[in-house]
């Protein structure tokens, strides 16, 4: 991250535009990741599980200020 006035600069491995977001999809996906993480199932990667909740859980916050912007 580096900021310049009147620019900002943010490097990430990956990006949604803001028009992008689903609610409904980042809500599901939120479920199901905590779903596995609570489950403990043999054969669960729970790292992958952590990432996606923690993915779901950035687009509802993104959405959530995009709401509060609009």
């Amino acid at each position: 991250f580096r900021s310049q006035p009147g620019l900002v600069t943010v490097l990430a491995d990956t990006a949604i535009r803001g028009t992008d977001l689903d609610e409904a999809k980042a809500n599901e996906a939120k479920r199901l990741a905590e779903e596995a993480l609570a489950n403990r199932q043999a054969g669960v990667d729970y790292a992958a599980a952590q990432a996606e909740l923690a993915s779901a859980i950035a687009q509802l916050a993104a959405i959530q200020k995009l709401r509060k912007r609009h």
